[in-house]
């Protein structure tokens, strides 16, 4: 007898098999929904995908719906779902595990946006090189949406609370169904030629069919080509145009677009007041710093003044007056000091005695005075001989015939002039003077 199996592992082992498929595991199916049903604790979605003929059953997870389902799914709906197939063990079938869905004839209009979208990006519309800067206080705004719609109603609304000082132009467009993407470029044109601020173009969220006006190639160039910065804010936050990817600044919404067009006045004018307490500040710095400086120039100034310098040389002539004094008195008192320790002494010998030993000492001094006087040396005929200009003769070699002399006695003197001159060794010839 062959090897037998439990129902768990046949069930296995299909399990491996549908999961080494390549094809089972990312798969498209087209059919009808039937017996659809949201589980509302788990918010999984269950259905059944048929045909003439065949069906399989399907899930969607509640992780999966965030970005593989835009609308809500009905019975009689005719659908493309991608997903992969696989075998739910407990039950021993198989069933299709939805990664998206998306209404039947939905697929050629992606491919349709995919390939313009590649096409335009490989030209360099989408480039960050190439968007314009949107003004951070405009004056004048245009939009290109529906004259009519929720969208204008909510800009304006918006405009008025932001900033009531920004003229709002409107250029009612078509932007859904045939011709709208027409209306749509024409808008950008005209609104264009106005000299504005910024553009705003967009409406409110729809199927990508409503969205596709603004994935026309036409409404890409027309964005490219305009001078003036705009801002794109079509369909919902998750909603993604063509028109969002040439545009130069994407917005969610076209609420979100006009809010990030129009800058706050309250927000504006508190900027302003910072500013202006930022200037504040640093003129009262820069004028704290150049007192300071002017304080510091005054006082050198003052202190190289004529006027400073003649105050210091009073104050140090005052000084000097001071320690003048004090040193007299301190002379003085050390005199009288002395002069009473002298008077003491002197008290203290008998006057007789005081006089003689100062008499002697009188007589000794005068008579060394006598002998150093020069007068005492010409009281033996001895003379001193000087020229007229007073200079000295010391020998004959001093003088000359004709030069006038004066000669010095004890008792007085007279002038003469030399007639002859006779050195030593002619003594015997004799001479005369005047």
């Amino acid at each position: 007898m062959g090897t037998i199996y439990s129902v768990s592992q046949i069930n296995m082992y299909i399990k491996n098999m549908f999961a080494n498929d390549c094809l089972l595991r990312n798969v498209q199916i087209k059919g009808e929904l039937s017996n659809v049903k949201y589980h509302r604790p788990s918010g999984h979605i269950y259905f059944t995908l048929k045909e003439a003929g065949s069906m399989i059953s399907g899930v969607m997870f509640a992780s999966a719906k965030k970005d593989g389902l835009d609308f809500t799914l009905e019975d009689g709906q005719s659908v493309i779902i991608s997903g992969n197939v696989a075998v739910y063990e407990r039950d021993g079938k198989y069933q299709i595990y939805a990664r998206s869905i998306q209404k039947e004839g939905l697929g050629h209009l992606y491919e349709a946006y995919e390939r313009l979208k590649q096409k335009l990006y490989e030209e360099g519309l989408f480039d960050f090189e190439n968007k314009k800067d949107i003004p951070k206080y405009p004056k004048k705004v245009g939009i290109v949406t529906a004259g009519t719609s929720a969208a204008i109603q909510d800009i304006r609304k918006i405009s008025r609370e932001r900033n009531p000082y920004v003229q709002l132009y409107l250029y009612p467009a078509k932007v859904q169904g045939e011709g709208a993407a027409e209306t749509i470029v024409k808008g950008i044109e005209t609104l264009d030629g106005l000299g504005l601020d910024t553009i705003i173009i967009g409406r409110g969220g729809g199927s990508i069919e409503d969205l596709w006006a603004f994935n026309e190639e036409i409404v890409a160039r027309a964005i490219y080509r305009a001078r003036t910065p705009i801002i794109s804010g079509t369909g919902h936050q998750s909603d993604t145009t063509i028109a969002d990817y040439a545009a130069d600044l994407r917005a969610a919404t076209p609420s979100d677009a006009i809010a990030q067009a129009i800058p706050e006045a309250a927000a504006i004018m508190g900027r302003l007041e910072q500013y202006e307490a930022g200037m504040k500040q640093v003129i009262n710095r820069k004028l704290v710093m150049a007192g300071q400086r002017l304080s510091m120039l005054s006082a050198r100034l003052d202190s190289r003044s004529p006027q400073a310098r003649l105050n210091n040389q009073k104050i140090y002539l005052d000084s000097l007056q001071d320690k003048l004094h004090q040193g007299m008195e301190g002379k003085m008192t050390e005199i009288r000091h002395q002069f009473v320790l002298l008077s003491s002494k002197l008290r203290g010998l008998r006057p007789s005695v005081r006089f003689e030993r100062t008499k002697h000492r009188y007589e000794l001094l005068l008579a060394r005075l006598h002998a150093l006087s020069p007068t005492a040396k010409l009281s033996g005929g001895f003379g001193y001989i000087e020229q007229e200009d007073g200079s000295v003769i010391q020998s004959v070699k001093d003088v000359k015939e004709k030069d006038t002399f004066r000669v010095t006695l004890h008792d007085g003197s007279f002038t003469g002039k030399v007639t002859e001159i006779r050195e030593k060794k002619e003594a015997e010839h004799g001479g005369s003077t005047e």
